[in-house]
Formats: C-alpha cells, structure tokens, sequence
C-alpha cells in the first residue's frame, strides 16, 4: 500500500473499494488496505494521476523491477475485480465497474507498451532484461519450446476474445435495449405504488434512482463490453510485433536466429500471458456481471449452488450414467465410480433436506390449526389493519400501455405537464386548490384508451390515436379531410384522427387540430369543471379558512363554529360550486354568512343569500363588463302556475304535469339556442322563490343557461328581456325593455 501511496492510483482502487462495502466477505480481507487508501483519497486527483502515469509508461523508459511491482499489480487489480463482481448481489452493487473497466485497461495497454520497449532495446541481453514475471511466465508456459507457448496464447486470446468477451458484449447490448424500453413501464408501477400507498415518497424516489441508474449502468456496460475485445486485439498485435521486431533486433545485435527466437519468444509470450491473464480474469468479471439477475438478493455462488442442487432426481440421473460410463471396458473406473457415489450422496443429502423441511412445515401446520381450534391467535399469522384498505383516488386517470410514453418525461411526453396546467388554471378560477391527478396505467384497458374517475367512479372514457392529431368540427369547415371518423370526448362534437402531415390543410379548412394531450386535457378540464363541487370537502374548506385567517382573523374567528359548523359551510360551497359559482370571492361568502347565519340555517337559504352577495362576480363571469344584461323571463301567468306548484311539492319541489314540463323545456332550448346564435349568454331571469329549482330542472338538460333571480342583479346593470316563456308552451320575442 505504501507504494500505491507514492504511485497515487486511489481512482482505481475507489471504484474498486466502493464495490466492496456490500461484501462482507471481501472487505473483511481489504479492510487495512482501505484505510491506507483514503487517506490517499482525500487529494481527489485519483484519475489524472493515473492518466498521468499510463502516459509516463508510454513515453519514459522503466527499470524491470517497477515493470515486475506494475505487473503484479495489474494481476492483483484483475483478481479484486473478479471477486467483487462474484460476490455482487445485484449488478448495481458494482455501479463502478465500467470506469473500472476503462482504467484497469488503460493500465494494462501502457504496461504493455513499456515492456515491449524494455524487450526491444534490452531483449538481447537475455531473458532477465525485462523483468522476473514476464520471464517466469514465458518459462513456465512454453516448458523450453516457444512453438507450445505461440499455440498456449493463441487459445488463451481465442477463449477471451471469441467465447467471453463476445458473449459478454452480447449480453451487455442486449441488457441495455431491454433496461431502456421497460424504463416507462417501471416508471408507472412506481407511481402506482406510491399511490397506492404500498410505499412512502422516499422510497419512491428511491427506486427511481435506482431505475435510472440501472438504465445508465447498462446502457455503460454496452460500450465498456467494447474495450474488452479492442484490448484482446491489440495483445495478438503487440504478440505479432514483439515476436517478428525482436528477431530482427536480435539478428542486428549478433545473435543467431535461433538465439534470438528463443529469447524474444520466452518474453513475447511471458509479456502477452502477463497481460492476457488479467484480461481474461476482467472479461470473466464482465460477464458476470451482466448476467446477474437484477432482482436477486443472494450472491452468485449461493444461488448457483441453490439451483443446480435443488432437485435430488437430477442427483440420481446423473449418478447412474456416470456408473454406466465407469463399467465399461476400457474407461476409467476409479474416476467414474467415484463420482457416481458423490452424485448419489449429493441426492441423498438434498431428499433428507427436503423430508426435513416438509416435516417443518407439516409441524407448524398443525400447530395452526391446533391455536385456531382451541381459540388463540395464530402467531405468525398478520392481522389486518387499515394498512391494508386502499384509499380511492379523488383524481384518477388510467391509461392504456401505448399511451404510456405520454406521461413518460424521459419519452418528451406532455401528458404530465398540460394536466398540471388543467389544475393550476382550475384553481385559479373557482377559488380552491384542485387535488392532485393520480396517473397510472391499467392492463384491462385497451391499448389506446384512457379513463377518467373521480372518486373511484368512472366519469369519463375514451380512445385516442397517439400517432395522430384529431382535427375538430367547430360548426362550419370548407370541406372534408380524409382520416378516422370520431366525437370529441370532451364536447361530442364532430372528429378527426389525422395525419400529423395534415395538420395545415385541416386549419386551412376550419377545423380545430389539437394533439392528443391536448384532447385528455380538455376531457379532464370539463369533468373537473362540471364536478368540482364533489372535489372540495372539509379538508379543502379548513384550509381555505386558514388561508383567509392570516388576513381576517376576526371574520373567520366569528363564524366558524361559534355561528356556523364545518360541515354546513362546506356544503353551501359546495351549492355555490355545483350552480357554477366560483368561491374566490371568500370574503363576501364569509360576511354574508356572519350576517344571515344567526337567521337560518338552511344551507339553501344561505346558498341564496351568498349568491346575492356574489352577485357581482356571477355577473362579471357571464356577461363581463357589459352594463345591459339580455336575460329570457317566464310570463306571469306562468310564473304564478309555478310558485303554486312548489307551494304545493313543498320539500319536494315544483310538482307540475310532466307536458308542460317538456313544453317548458323546449320553449327554454330554443330561446337558449336563439341566445347562442347572436353570441349572446343565455340567462333566465326568476324569482327568488323558483330559481334554484328551476337551475336544477335545467342544469343537465341545457347546460348553457345560466339561471338568476331578480335580487342577483346589480343596481347598476340593465336589462333587457329578449325572450318570454309564457302559456307553458311557446317563446314570445317582446324585443328590449
């Protein structure tokens, strides 16, 4: 470590070293070299210095005794790699093996070039000139015939570079497309958890990280797979250009031929097994580590271990082939028999475990069923809790899989931006905070639909073509565009899918082109928009008063509960929401309240007393400045048979006969219909009495009329009456009044 310490390589050991700290096995055994490490560390120039160092082999000449430190080094390096790696949980445990990878090769290619500069110049001084390992090595393998050590590296270079490393690349490539096309589906489950409740936000983020760094850690083993097989090539080069370079230096020096191929052969080859080695040792690591399952939680030895040896009928079976193989004439007996009796013993082992854990389990049977005989709770049996009952989402929106990529930011998906937008613009509008959209996707739908539901009730449904745009029919367009016929969800009107390519030639022909966020936008805005009166509960209203206390404490102090309770606010908002008006004047409904509270407490009385203190901003919202409000008016005579009727209803409301109520209510559709034709807003002007029966009797059947009593209109607005619906049956046009 002290000479890691003058050479200042701790990059390499960082990665290495944090790939160890989940493996207690291996830390355990480098646990001083770890100390010695950080206190090397704490520069953070780990990488130059190495970069710097390779670069230095490249161009300075070494002494043989560092060649033989730097050798034994990049072995020892190789060996920690191999290790971790075996001992990895999950490939993400060692999330550093591609820059490990990268340096560990740096290092090996610069080691290589030093050492084929000390066997070019010194070569001919002997086998000793370029170090003990290379010379060991070439010794040992070729065993005094360098044709034998030519034959030994080719299959060395062979094995690493056709079956490991290719293999490896394959796999890698292969892991890579997979990790990043399953990147949305994996996204979805997470956010289905999370709103599931199954899982905290923490834990959320949690796994999205670790989503991403998988993805980013596949996506780095592809290309790191390639630095294994372009080092592979370059050791048969450098094998070529040693061999063939040292013989003619050799020659150039005095030698004999022969004299120069046996020593330049000894170190051609004691240098390529040097580097081979460890890079065979790396490209085993490699493939390791890309064929470990993500999902596993045990270390490779104990799963390979666990399921080769998991079954004793396997035992058995090849016990009796081997039996077989070893009775036959001519082959080896010993060797043959004797394994045979180790498979037997294996199987043998494996069934006692088996019997073993089957009595266990038979045992703990019975003394279930012996607890829930005589009464007592089963101890390891869980009870239920409210952990397990799933809230429904106020809010929810399920897509099929092929509209996935629609609420995937990593696919440029809009999606999730526009519905934000539906809910901040909602908000601003009707004076309260929108709960969130819960978004997930859903198996059972179709591929290309989409669902919309509002406290587990489906309110809206729909399919949708998301490689094409829908063009809409606004009333009026100069022709026909070619495509799939279809509604709009949100309004029904007359579609569209079309080519994106057709986009300009369907506005220049007066439809409407809006992409498919666009269309799942709008469906959820009208949804939102007409039930926003079941968004907002105690929760909501509690906080609104919070937020009107900081400024008028004395207001909401006064009214809540001392005059009024929670729960009958709440439902006067929600009257005021449900009748199409917004809360963001809190301060009148509050007042208003403070005033007739004492009085009733009706929650329709009080509704109508609030809109006559809003009076002002129902007015602005439809008409906006205009001082001259056109409203359609009810005869008198009618007017009279009505008030008459609800006398009589009572409770239950206007009880009249079920033609004139058709009659009315066609009489109200065409003057609405009047009304839109001008440009104008449809109102139905009453009394106070009839109003909010009658904006029940036409909020479902005309939902463009807006209904008003006399007391909502400003003093200081005008109106002119341009339709009366008089005899129940007929619209009479008196013009302006």
């Amino acid at each position: 470590m002290a000479l890691l310490g003058k050479l200042k390589l701790p990059a390499a050991l960082n990665s290495l070293l944090t790939g160890v700290k989940s493996n207690s096995k291996v830390a355990k055994g480098l646990e001083i070299g770890s100390t010695a490490y950080k206190k090397v560390s704490m520069f953070k120039i780990g990488t130059p210095i190495l970069v710097l160092a390779c670069l230095s082999m490249i161009t300075l000449p070494m002494p043989p005794f560092l060649l033989d430190m730097l050798f034994s080094l990049n072995i020892a390096l190789s060996m920690i790699v191999l290790l971790v790696a075996i001992y990895s949980q999950k490939p993400l445990d060692f999330g550093s093996f591609p820059s490990v990878l990268l340096l560990t090769t740096i290092l090996r290619l610069s080691l290589n070039v030093a050492s084929t500069r000390v066997i070019l110049l010194h070569g001919q001084d002997g086998t000793a000139a370029a170090g003990k390992v290379i010379e060991s090595f070439g010794n040992v393998v070729m065993g005094g015939n360098y044709t034998v050590g030519i034959i030994v590296f080719t299959i060395l270079m062979i094995i690493n570079f056709q079956v490991v490393t290719k293999g490896a690349g394959r796999i890698a490539e292969v892991s890579a497309r997979f990790t990043l096309d399953a990147m949305p589906g994996k996204q979805m489950s997470i956010d289905a958890d999370l709103n599931a409740g199954i899982i905290d936000q923490d834990t959320a983020r949690q796994r999205r990280i670790d989503v991403t760094r998988e993805a980013d850690f596949y996506g780095s083993m592809d290309g790191a797979s390639k630095f294994v097989k372009g080092d592979a090539i370059a050791g048969l080069l450098i094998m070529i250009i040693n061999l063939v370079g040292g013989i003619v230096i050799g020659s150039m020096a005095g030698l004999s031929i022969a004299e120069s191929a046996t020593i330049f052969a000894i170190l051609t080859i004691g240098d390529g097994l040097v580097a081979q080695i460890p890079s065979l040792l790396l490209s085993v690591a490699s493939a390791i580590i890309v064929t470990r399952q993500s999902s596993s939680k045990t270390e490779m030895g104990q799963q390979v271990v666990s399921e080769l040896f998991s079954k004793p009928k396997t035992m058995y079976i090849v016990s009796g082939v081997l039996f077989t193989m070893g009775i036959v004439p001519g082959m080896p007996h010993l060797a043959f028999i004797m394994l045979s009796a180790i498979c037997a013993l294996i199987g043998l082992l494996i069934k006692r475990a088996e019997v073993r854990k089957e009595i266990e389990a038979q045992k703990a049977a019975a003394q279930k069923a012996n607890a829930a005989k005589n009464g007592a709770p089963v101890p390891d049996q869980k009870e239920l809790s409210w952990d397990d009952v799933s809230e429904v989402d106020v809010i929810g929106l399920e897509v099929g899989y092929r509209l996935i990529p629609m609420v995937d930011k990593n696919q440029s998906g809009e999606l999730l931006n526009r519905v934000k937008g539906v809910r901040k613009k909602l908000s601003q509008d009707l004076g309260f905070l929108i709960p969130p959209v819960h978004i997930r996707d859903n198996l059972d739908l179709g591929p290309n639909f989409y669902r919309i539901t509002l406290m587990g009730v489906t309110f809206g449904e729909a399919e949708i073509q998301p490689e094409r745009d829908m063009a809409i029919n606004p009333g009026q367009v100069f022709g026909e565009i070619p495509g799939l016929k279809a509604k709009d969800p949100a309004f029904g009107l007359d579609a569209v899918w079309i080519a994106k390519q057709d986009n300009d030639r369907a506005l220049g022909l007066g439809y409407t082109v809006v992409d498919c966020s666009t269309v799942i936008a709008t469906h959820l805005s009208q949804i939102l928009a007409n039930n926003c009166a079941s968004l907002i509960g105690q929760e909501e209203v509690q906080n609104i008063l919070d937020i009107v206390a900081k400024s008028q404490p004395k207001l909401v102090n006064g009214l809540v509960p001392s005059v009024i309770s929670l729960g009958l606010l709440t439902h006067i908002l929600q009257n005021l929401l449900n009748e199409g008006v917004p809360i963001r004047d809190m301060r009148s409904v509050l007042e208003t309240l403070v005033e007739y509270g004492p009085k009733s407490q009706d929650p329709e009385v009080l509704t109508a007393a609030c809109r006559i203190g809003l009076r002002r901003l129902i007015i602005q919202d439809i008409v906006g400045s205009e001082n001259t409000i056109p409203v359609i008016t009810l005869a008198p005579d009618l007017e009279k048979v009505l008030h008459k009727s609800l006398e009589t209803g009572g409770s239950e409301g206007i009880g009249i006969e079920p033609g004139m109520a058709d009659r009315i209510q066609r009489s109200l559709m065409d003057a609405t219909a009047n009304q839109e034709m001008e440009g104008e807003p449809a109102i139905l002007l009453t009394s106070g009495m009839l109003r909010s029966t009658l904006s029940r009797f036409v909020k479902n059947t005309i939902p463009g009329l807006r209904v008003l009593s006399y007391q909502e209109i400003p003093d200081d607005k005008q109106i002119k009456i341009v339709s009366v619906v008089g005899n129940a049956n007929q619209a009479i046009n008196n013009g302006g009044m």
